[in-house]
């Protein structure tokens, strides 16, 4: 039986980290006014963002219209420097994977989860090259896999193994970045590659590899938006954040009613080919739904932290439940709630 443990887009490969390392950079991105703000008023709200996330889709359809509040948009590489700006108060809120809170909260950083999404975890795989002789998850005893390091596909390879009866004592683990991932990959140098979408449709749509196990019922398909406490504490502020919270539920659903034309939007943003982007859309990021943090989210997080800190890849126990901020649970579903799938067409 499997056990529930728990979750990780293609940005231009060289620019794209894990979902749980990287750079500590960031960019004021464009805005619709052409200075990285949209809305007016007296209040802003500072969002943290990466490519192809909570800007380009809330743009795409059209919930950045009519805000009675400025938001001040930041982009960054990957989920854990976006952390870092919420824990120095730069950013006030902002979207990563399941991962990186886990980690931010072994740090002791000042960070409140404060919504949830689900979606299917079809796209965080291990890959494997399409003459592999690998045929099943217990074939990787002895066998190199490339990781990002700290990721949400870290976590994906040590639940994958541990559901085969294998740890990662038995398999030869390389930390890669995706980039040199998808360099080692496919030129033969590992023997497969653990990693989330849309890298897994990029490999697949380019017939470069197949999927050797995928991770339904072995990750929790969740994401996050992460906010600073302080933020929180302010009235104005935590106000707009339930906006804006409500926009990014409603943008999701235009998402999933309008595939082909966010996948249009995704590739332009991202640099994606298009068929990659729809595949990936129709695969992982097109099913999510907005759903409550709720305790089964947070004990599914709990067990990624638990893992971590058995790994001593954090460095002390975390209590998740303590980073948890539920005020805007509202009607949500619970986040058991299976994810949405599109009709083969």
């Amino acid at each position: 039986m499997r056990r529930r443990l728990a979750p990780a887009l293609l940005l231009p490969l060289a620019l794209l980290l894990a979902a749980c390392s990287g750079s500590s950079s960031a960019d004021t991105s464009s805005g619709g006014t052409g200075d990285g703000t949209d809305g007016k008023g007296s209040l802003t709200l500072n969002i943290g963002d990466q490519k192809g996330g909570s800007e380009a889709v809330l743009r795409a359809a059209g919930e950045l219209d009519n805000l009675d509040y400025k938001i001040k948009w930041s982009t960054f590489t990957s989920g854990p420097p976006l952390l870092e700006a919420v824990n120095a108060k730069a950013v006030d809120i902002g979207g990563v994977g399941n991962t990186p809170p886990v980690f931010a909260a072994g740090a002791g950083s000042k960070i409140k989860v404060v919504a949830a999404t689900h979606g299917t975890s079809q796209g965080e795989v291990i890959l494997v090259a399409n003459d592999s002789p690998l045929k099943k998850t217990e074939d990787l005893k002895g066998k190199s896999v490339a990781v990002a390091q700290g990721s949400s596909a870290h976590f994906q390879l040590v639940a994958s193994l541990e559901e085969a009866g294998l740890t990662l004592k038995d398999v030869k683990v390389k930390y890669l970045q995706p980039a040199d991932a998808l360099a080692a990959f496919t030129s033969g140098k590992v023997d497969a590659w653990a990693v989330w979408d849309p890298y897994t449709s990029q490999v697949l749509q380019a017939k470069q590899g197949r999927i050797l196990t995928d991770g339904e019922g072995v990750v929790n398909g969740l994401g996050f938006q992460v906010a600073s406490p302080t933020a929180l504490a302010d009235k104005k502020k935590s106000a707009a954040i339930g906006d804006f919270l409500e926009r990014l539920r409603r943008a999701q659903d235009w998402v999933y009613e309008h595939p082909e034309e966010w996948a249009k939007v995704w590739a332009k943003d991202t640099g994606l080919p298009y068929d990659v982007a729809l595949a990936s859309v129709k695969r992982t990021n097109g099913t999510r739904l907005y759903v409550a943090v709720d305790k089964a989210a947070i004990a599914s997080e709990q067990q990624i932290a638990d893992t971590f800190t058995e790994l001593k890849l954090i460095p002390r126990k975390v209590t998740f439940e303590d980073f948890v901020d539920t005020r805007y649970n509202g009607e949500l579903p619970p986040s058991t709630t299976a994810p949405r799938l599109y009709k083969e067409s």
